[in-house]
């Protein structure tokens, strides 16, 4: 019950740090025409996660917040490796790819600080629809067939399906190399996560997205406002 408790206030934790994104951002779109601002609708879809709470001991995997994984496992590690990627990114899109001066913020960018709270929800919805709803229900339905016989290839087949959708979902253009890496690199951040997810959580895939987003969204994003990144 205390492993419930926890990982429902980590859950309602993001899901008010959406709610106050949303505010803050009514207050600044006169002064931004181009923020992305969230519908408050964006709530009640994240609402949905919150049985599948729940269902993390029950199909076979930790506790959302688990305290009984070590911090660094929770979040350290998956922090520290999603830095790594997003400034793998930051370098080679900002410093090798890119040849043209930014003329204000790019699209990927917002302002700061409002930047934290839209990108950490988005991290968050991406989470929940991207691992937590479809993950648990896949591990729940062969947690039933044969005595769970088959729950470990079901649980990499989901892996492998679940870390390539995102980047084929948002696979760029550019020279071949740059596509290349960006699926790879896509794939390879989603399938770590999704590993992390089983060793220690959800939040732990969820930290992992965070990292990545703390340099190539907030961190490169406040850069160029400020006018330290031409």
């Amino acid at each position: 019950m205390e492993q419930h408790r926890k990982s429902l206030i980590f859950y309602f934790v993001f899901l008010a740090i959406a709610v106050a994104g949303i505010m803050y951002g009514g207050q600044l779109i006169n002064n931004y025409p181009n923020l992305r601002l969230w519908p408050w609708s964006n709530i009640a879809l994240l609402l949905i996660g919150l049985p599948f709470v729940f269902l993390q001991k029950p199909v076979g995997l930790p506790a959302v917040w688990d305290d009984q994984i070590p911090v660094t496992k929770r979040i350290v590690q998956p922090v520290l490796i999603g830095l790594l990627f997003g400034l793998a990114d930051w370098l080679l899109i900002e410093f090798i790819l890119r040849q043209e001066a930014h003329n204000g913020l790019p699209p990927y960018t917002q302002p700061f600080p409002y930047s934290v709270f839209l990108y950490s929800s988005g991290a968050f919805e991406i989470e929940v629809f991207y691992r937590l709803v479809p993950v648990t229900i896949i591990l729940l339905l062969f947690t039933k067939i044969k005595e769970g016989r088959y729950w470990l290839p079901a649980f990499w087949t989901i892996a492998i399906l679940s870390s390539i959708r995102e980047p084929l979902e948002q696979l760029p253009g550019g020279p071949t190399w740059f596509i290349v890496y960006a699926f790879l690199s896509g794939f390879a951040m989603n399938f770590l996560q999704v590993w992390y997810y089983r060793k220690a959580g959800f939040s732990a895939s969820l930290f992992l997205r965070l990292g990545h987003y703390l340099i190539w969204h907030i961190f490169n994003g406040w850069l160029i406002e400020n006018g330290w990144l031409f």
